[in-house]
């Protein structure tokens, strides 16, 4: 057989297209690399105990065809109030933060954080408010594509003393979590004093505040059981309070995904992740209280009337969340007895 010049540009031509055929298959067998990108630092029981298995089960169930990189300790810039925003925008295509970082802007998920709203127990918490969340946050959330929503287990006053009655919190400055744990610590007596939780230790060390108030998940990853010995339980539920949290998607790199894909993400989206996180909480709540125990640190627990006290001292800024929801068209009292049904339904079956 003879070539000739035309006979060889033919063959060329096709040895070139033929690599491109196998990129067109392979196109059809879409991978995806995601960054995600949160505030707290890689040892955090968030980190290596919810986000990190989460993102592997997910590569795992998509064949490895969707990789998620994680960016803790805000490695992709800005700020932890910022986070929301950069799933938004597109700067990062997950993110993990609390809507409480923006005081104000996400105000029918502050049911679930009001004073003695709340459950005790974080996977109680955490399905309830996906239940909730399916009812009437779609608007509130619809800039992005909600992952799944969860809430942590209670919040215990940690302190450079003892905390046994209201009169305890007069005038002690201590680190809140969202604006309305902010407002029930005003009411109890304390002076409340909102900052990021990466600044707490430092805090804490100088003496710029006396305590914070955190879950017992949050302590050794801001090595609070070091800075203070005292530590306060609200018994029982309803508990004092709690935060919320989202892990949100860039809703356009969501609705770019093939089919196949998008079904990996929802079978782990909604009430399986808001599981499994709550998971994580609850089991972390009881090892770090007993690390703390065995520490030496003191762990008090407040009288059922103590409580009682609390409860009703706090009461107004109940009241006030309902007035504000009503000023932004919202029907508060529907919302907070939506978030009490969805939390007694959890209740008797978790």
């Amino acid at each position: 057989m003879t070539f000739d010049r035309r006979t060889f540009l033919t063959l060329a031509g096709s040895a070139v297209a033929a690599p491109a055929v196998l990129r067109a298959t392979r196109a059809n067998a879409q991978e995806v690399t995601l960054k995600m990108h949160h505030f707290l630092p890689p040892v955090s029981n968030g980190h290596a105990k919810f986000l990190k298995p989460w993102a592997d089960k997910v590569a795992a169930e998509s064949s490895g065809r969707i990789k998620i990189d994680i960016f803790p300790s805000m490695q992709l810039g800005g700020t932890p109030p910022q986070l929301f925003d950069q799933a938004r925008d597109g700067v990062a295509d997950l993110v993990w933060t609390l809507p409480g970082n923006t005081p104000g802007r996400f105000t029918g998920i502050e049911a679930f954080e009001l004073p003695f709203v709340p459950n005790k127990r974080a996977l109680v918490n955490s399905l309830a408010l996906t239940d909730y969340a399916e009812q009437h946050l779609k608007d509130e959330f619809k800039e992005v594509k909600p992952i799944c929503f969860w809430a942590h287990d209670h919040g215990l006053i940690h302190a450079n003393k003892q905390v046994k009655t209201m009169e305890d919190l007069k005038g002690l400055k201590l680190r809140f979590p969202t604006r309305l744990a902010g407002e029930a610590l005003r009411a109890l007596g304390a002076n409340a004093i909102g900052m990021p939780i990466p600044q707490v230790p430092e805090s804490l060390a100088q003496r710029v505040i006396d305590g914070c108030v955190v879950p017992w998940e949050v302590v050794p990853s801001i090595k609070v059981q070091e800075l203070v010995k005292y530590h306060t339980e609200i018994p029982g539920s309803p508990t004092l309070y709690v935060a919320t949290f989202v892990l949100a998607m860039n809703r356009a790199k969501y609705d770019a995904l093939p089919a196949d894909l998008k079904a990996v993400l929802d079978k782990n989206s909604g009430l399986a992740a808001a599981a499994m996180a709550g998971k994580v909480w609850d089991e972390q709540a009881v090892v770090v209280s007993e690390m703390v125990r065995k520490r030496g640190n003191t762990i008090t627990v407040l009288e059922e009337a103590e409580a009682a006290r609390w409860r009703k001292t706090t009461e107004p800024v109940i009241e006030g969340w309902v007035k504000t929801c009503k000023d932004k068209g919202l029907d508060g009292t529907k919302l907070l007895e939506s978030a009490r049904a969805a939390l007694a339904k959890h209740e008797k079956a978790a």
